[in-house]
């Protein structure tokens, strides 16, 4: 086949059509009672309403009503995560976030992208896992396949193009570990404040 040949009947997600329907059903959900609910008190309703299409939610997630899922059956996040406003939950495939995970505002957590070597460019997809305790912090960017390290921060308006370690804090286009995350430092501030 010539490159201006392309055979444009094969499907680009080779989803069944009961998964487009459900697909179609949750952005139906997400539009009707996810996005119009109060950030404040409507943290349980959304986790409920996540937990009805399959996402696997611990205790205390937080998730603001102005983030966008694309397939919360994808999702595995343990207990007291927070999920930002407009944060963009890509989830072709699995997001994995550990307890105490933080992703803020505008965050786009990508799960998919397409096969360059192929001419009709099919969707492809890799899971991401944000470790326990991480921060990944306003307008960054989480591309597919990829690992924060537990207890990490990700810098805002990051690139995150390879695995991050443990507890480092990350920066950069490309992102990269730039010194070890000293919690020492954050302990004796939170011991002076109470003292």
């Amino acid at each position: 086949m010539s490159r201006r040949e392309v055979d444009l009947s094969r499907s680009i997600t080779g989803w069944s059509i009961q998964t487009k329907l459900k697909r179609g059903l949750w952005d139906l959900v997400q539009a009707i009672l996810f996005r119009p609910t109060p950030k404040l008190f409507f943290w349980g309703w959304r986790a409920g309403l996540l937990r009805l299409f399959g996402a696997r939610l611990g205790r205390n997630v937080k998730i603001h009503p102005r983030a966008k899922i694309l397939v919360p059956w994808n999702l595995d996040f343990g207990e007291n995560v927070v999920i930002g406003a407009d944060v963009d939950v890509y989830s072709f495939a699995k997001i994995t976030i550990g307890d105490n995970g933080m992703v803020s505002q505008r965050t786009f957590l990508c799960t998919g992208s397409h096969d360059p070597g192929d001419p009709i460019l099919p969707l492809i997809f890799e899971p991401i896992e944000i470790g326990a305790n991480a921060w990944v912090a306003a307008e960054c960017f989480v591309g597919p396949g990829r690992r924060i390290g537990e207890g990490s921060v990700v810098a805002a308006r990051s690139v995150v193009v390879k695995d991050l370690p443990d507890w480092m804090i990350c920066a950069g286009h490309p992102c990269r570990p730039l010194k070890p995350r000293d919690l020492r430092a954050e302990d004796d501030i939170v011991r002076r404040a109470y003292e």
